[in-house]
């Protein structure tokens, strides 16, 4: 059946975790940039209570079946990095997003993402046997829209009006998927980033 749960995954640069409200501290001090959030309101690290209501969050949706987050580690230092998770779960259709990604700006543009996003995929194609894994961003942010490019997955257009920011104002977001038949080329291609680029 398709029911994605939390586990450990892991590459011999990243380790992601189930996160959990221990991670509260960790999580609290990577995600202490403003601009991390400018593409994705509100900021979830304004203060040590706004991240504790996003755990707690995070907790109850996990819960519910319709998120399972995780916490990034970077593997040479032990740091926690950043944190990412399974989102709008379609246990009929197989189908899940990944999202919520933040990455802390020290290993921004570094290895961190490829190989958090391979687990992910990896895991939801080969061990939940999804037919469809998608990528959600904000119309305007090019670094998230290279980035999901970057990892192979096919860009199909814009949701107009899609979102309600924080300030009243609609959201148009960019939409990227990879589908189970082009999981092989891509795995191919990000096992090929990861042994030569680490990005």
């Amino acid at each position: 059946m398709f029911y994605p749960t939390a586990t450990t995954l892991s590459t011999n640069k990243v380790t992601l975790r189930p996160l959990t409200m221990e991670h509260l501290a960790e999580f609290f001090s990577a995600g202490s940039f403003p601009d991390i959030w400018t593409w994705s309101l509100p900021d979830k690290c304004t203060s040590i209570k706004a991240t504790q209501d996003w755990l707690t969050y995070s907790v109850q949706m996990e819960n519910k079946g319709e998120h399972v987050p995780f916490a990034i580690f970077d593997n040479d230092s032990g740091k926690f990095v950043g944190s990412t998770r399974y989102c709008s779960i379609n246990i009929e259709d197989r189908s899940l997003e990944i999202g919520f990604t933040f990455i802390t700006p020290q290993f921004q543009r570094s290895y961190i993402n490829t190989h958090a996003k391979f687990c992910l995929l990896k895991h939801a194609f080969e061990d939940h046997g999804a037919i469809r894994v998608e990528f959600k961003t904000h119309e305007q942010n090019e670094k998230s829209r290279n980035a999901i490019a970057r990892l192979g997955a096919k860009y199909e257009g814009i949701l107009r009006n899609q979102r309600i920011l924080p300030d009243g104002s609609f959201r148009n977001t960019a939409i990227f998927s990879i589908i189970e038949d082009e999981w092989p080329i891509v795995k191919q291609s990000l096992q090929e980033k990861m042994a030569i680029t680490y990005e």
